[in-house]
């Protein structure tokens, strides 16, 4: 039952899917990231959360030493082996807020859709204290909308999820979204801070979707026979209204800087 499932860990179970079906990001938000914080071989990084490395190689490849920190044991091991031939890569199993690691050592401390697992007043804090002064901490993520040009569609999936999960596609992120997450790490020490946004589209048969929608920690954990009615009734949808699906993606970037 979706109550007695971590949700955090829910996410290990469904590894191998989730490193071929979830998305990296894009060129442009690199290019902004490393325009703060220009890294190299002398520089050292924390990623919190990689998950399967979505957002890992970009950093491994400017040669910076690169610490993962990953609650889930496959992942730690899929990452392990996925970028075995990095030697200034390193895998720590475990929770960050519980993460033996030395204060105001690394130049970047980055998160890709994974920072939201992390209580706000441990997270942010233990970012600042691993930083060295002028350092960056990064927070990213994935926001995809799906249907946003077939109503038809969003109607009637909408109508599955109330039945279903007794729930409805959250509101599209946007800026304000970004803005307020933006101001967070000033609460925490953090000076500078910035944001942007950044959009693609990706499109999806019914069955490359419902692969997708496998990767979810909400969709993992419920009920089998739940599971099963909403992922038949999406299939039968998405084939009466076109026989694919868009997803829409923002992608946020928040940067913060350590004086």
């Amino acid at each position: 039952m979706q109550d007695t499932i971590d949700l955090k860990g829910s996410f290990d179970t469904a590894s191998d899917l989730y490193e071929k079906l979830r998305p990296g990001y894009v060129d442009e938000l690199y290019q902004k990231l490393f325009s703060w914080i220009p890294l190299g071989p002398v520089s050292k990084a924390v990623e919190v959360g990689p998950g399967a490395g979505q957002a890992t190689l970009p950093i491994l490849r400017t040669g910076c030493q690169v610490t993962a920190v990953e609650y889930g044991k496959n992942f730690s091991q899929l990452c392990r082996e996925k970028f075995k031939d990095f030697p200034n890569f390193s895998v720590l199993n475990g929770k960050f807020e519980e993460a033996s690691l030395e204060e105001g050592a690394y130049d970047l401390v980055y998160s890709a859709t994974a920072f939201h697992w992390i209580p706000e007043e441990i997270g942010y804090a233990k970012a600042f204290s691993l930083l060295k002064s002028g350092g960056v901490f990064a927070r990213f993520a994935n926001h995809p909308t799906p249907n946003k040009e077939n109503q038809a569609l969003a109607d009637e999936m909408d109508r599955l999820y109330e039945i279903y999960m007794h729930s409805s596609h959250p509101a599209e992120f946007g800026e304000e979204d970004a803005k307020t997450l933006s101001q967070i790490p000033l609460q925490y020490g953090f000076s500078e801070v910035f944001y942007a946004l950044y959009h693609r589209t990706r499109t999806f048969s019914a069955r490359e979707y419902l692969s997708l929608l496998g990767t979810y920690s909400d969709h993992i954990t419920l009920e089998e026979q739940k599971r099963k009615g909403l992922f038949e009734g999406i299939a039968q949808a998405i084939h009466r209204h076109g026989g694919t699906i868009t997803l829409y993606d923002t992608i946020d970037l928040e940067l913060a800087r350590k004086p």
